[in-house]
């Protein structure tokens, strides 16, 4: 970062050496080498300021994330389907790598949940932002009457960590093994192989069933699950922080971070950071770069307004 500090001062010196003279000898060409000298410049810049919105301590950790539908029955169902195709899509345009770990089939369409590790560059600091709870407003394509309906799906992201870096105590543990279902086409097995971990003082249940033997599946569930405690540990601890401030916060689960309405106009908007997008279809296909962009900003904005 101080090298591309100090590279980009160094090119405008140049560039206003290099205009000073053009002008005194009324030089096009190098009127145009020195255009082209800060359009370079413009982009490192560029570069220098998306950089600089990935100061997290985990911004650059694998990240897990988790879908589950909320309220609103096969609807709420559905709807945790369409946000998993949603950040799938931009997850790969993205360029990060995904891999399914656990889809959970609702009743009679859709997911009640699923559970994605993503790799790339600051996953965790990409996908932290779409932490909470996620409203549709739509008309019901379940409904014979074609009514309205309003339903929610939450979504959890964890940075990866260490297992080291967690104590976990395996008489706390209750671990289930199960027939792995269809939802996740080939990338799932179909023995039963699958694993399911509750870690039974938290209540934190964790599944893998993507991995081709029990014990690769349950050495995924335990990464899975040293995440969430981690998680848990941090929030705890933040808590505690609020309380001796005197502060009241919202739990992460409790807020509603983004509605999405389809009916009876089509707009969606994120409630913490303000961003309105009116073509509805281009962000259900994946489309959330100014979401994520919106966050990271945001989320540097409230660390400045704090120091």
């Amino acid at each position: 970062m101080i090298a591309k500090v100090d590279g980009l001062a160094s090119q405008l010196d140049d560039a206003e050496l290099l205009l000073e003279m053009a002008k005194d000898e009324s030089d096009a060409s190098a009127t145009a080498e020195v255009v082209t000298d800060l359009k370079d410049a413009e982009a490192t810049l560029a570069l220098l300021e998306r950089e600089s919105l990935y100061f997290g301590d985990y911004d650059d950790r694998t990240a897990i994330m988790s879908i589950h539908a909320g309220a609103g029955g096969v609807d709420a169902q559905d709807w945790a389907e369409m946000m998993l195709r949603m950040y799938s899509r931009y997850l790969e345009t993205a360029g990060f790598d995904i891999e399914v770990d656990e889809i959970q089939p609702g009743d009679e369409a859709g997911i009640k949940s699923a559970t994605l590790t993503v790799k790339g560059e600051y996953p965790y600091a990409t996908l932290e932002g779409e932490r909470g709870v996620h409203r549709l407003v739509r008309i019901s394509p379940f409904d014979s009457a074609a009514r309205r309906h309003t339903s929610f799906a939450g979504v959890d992201v964890v940075p990866e960590v260490d297992i080291e870096e967690v104590e976990i105590n395996q008489d706390d543990l209750r671990i289930d093994t199960f027939r792995s279902q269809g939802a996740g086409g080939q990338h799932v097995n179909v023995t039963d192989s699958a694993v399911r971990i509750t870690h039974m003082p938290s209540g934190i249940v964790v599944s893998c069933q993507n991995e081709r033997s029990q014990i690769q599946n349950r050495a995924r569930a335990m990464v899975i699950l040293a995440a969430r405690l981690a998680e848990l540990a941090r929030q705890e601890q933040l808590d505690q922080i609020d309380e001796i401030r005197g502060e009241q916060t919202e739990a992460g689960w409790g807020r509603q971070l983004r509605s999405y309405v389809l009916q009876p106009y089509q707009m969606i908007k994120d409630l913490r950071t303000g961003v309105e997008v009116g073509n509805v279809q281009s962000v259900l296909d994946g489309d959330l770069d100014q979401f994520v962009e919106a966050y990271l900003h945001w989320r540097r904005a409230r660390l400045e307004a704090q120091e």
